[in-house]
């Protein structure tokens, strides 16, 4: 039942489809990676990569915000670059990357899927679909501010919304999605047993911990507690929004893979945290658009 209804809301949503430009920029650039971290440079945030135009193939460095992501910025994967501009950066000091990943690449099915990976991408989106009125629950919003501080936090959003009313808003970029909320290791067995590949869910936060009782990410989890706090005690609304830069999911879950966060957020809804999803589709043209709200449900063992 829950399946059909989820199904409903995705053709509506694309028959309302904004269809407006959040991002453009010359067209991306396809590479390959070849080494994570870089040869030369070692942190993981830096990749070598070889243009896949390159006549000579030469290998050069890229800049990475995310991390593995699991798996899709990782050796041998196909990303999507935007070359960066020459000037230094803003300590004077040279750019140590000509080319910053801004996309990877999947293909299942014989369906090429491009899946944003830069976080700071997803802010970028978030505050263009607010002045763009995309997001029902923040139409004409008052005032919108960057990167304010409350508690012991910084969230990326602060203003008043159309009632006067204070809000805060906290941007979590999913980059992973599957047919089943489930974990890295299982979830390629579980591609090859799905037809269509249009009916993902995407979820947050995946990625490596020394320990499965310890959260993937505390900074997350943080957030969502203090927002939880920040409700409870005040007056403000609290809002995190998950932004899912692929077009291959149609509903948003906290990922069962940690347990910590999905109690968390939870417990957050309840006492008054508002949860959202957007979605937005990239275009190798270097152009990126908002393109529907997404679902939130929550595991159904979990509920």
């Amino acid at each position: 039942m829950h399946i059909t209804l989820f199904k409903l809301y995705h053709f509506i949503s694309m028959a309302a489809l904004y269809n407006v430009s959040l991002y453009e920029d010359i067209p991306l650039q396809s590479a390959r990676v070849v080494k994570r971290p870089s040869a030369t440079c070692k942190t993981p945030y830096v990749a070598d990569v070889i243009l896949s135009d390159s006549p000579t193939q030469e290998t050069i460095m890229a800049h990475s915000a995310a991390l593995g992501c699991g798996g899709l910025c990782d050796k041998e994967a196909i990303v999507w670059l935007k070359k960066m501009e020459d000037e230094k950066t803003t300590n004077k000091k040279p750019r140590v990357c000509g080319y910053k990943i801004l996309c990877a690449q999947l293909v299942e099915n014989e369906t090429t899927i491009m899946i944003g990976t830069d976080p700071k991408m997803a802010e970028l989106f978030v505050h263009k679909s607010i002045l763009y009125n995309h997001i029902p629950m923040l139409q004409n919003v008052k005032l919108l501010e960057r990167e304010k501080k409350f508690l012991n936090s910084r969230f990326d959003f602060s203003g008043i919304d159309e009632n006067n009313r204070n809000f805060i808003l906290e941007v979590k970029n999913v980059p992973l999605a599957n047919y089943e909320n489930t974990s890295i290791k299982s979830q390629f067995d579980v591609l090859c047993t799905k037809p269509s590949v249009f009916d993902k869910i995407g979820y947050f936060p995946d990625g490596y911990r020394k320990k499965k009782s310890e959260p993937v990410s505390p900074r997350a989890l943080k957030h969502i507690q203090e927002l939880e706090t920040i409700c409870k005690t005040t007056k403000t609304r609290c809002i995190l929004c998950f932004v899912i830069q692929r077009v291959d999911v149609m509903v948003f879950e906290p990922s069962v893979g940690d347990i910590h966060y999905l109690h968390a957020l939870k417990q957050a809804k309840v006492n008054g945290v508002e949860i959202i999803a957007m979605q937005v589709s990239w275009h190798v043209s270097g152009t990126a658009k908002f393109n529907r709200m997404i679902p939130v449900r929550f595991p159904m063992s979990n509920e």
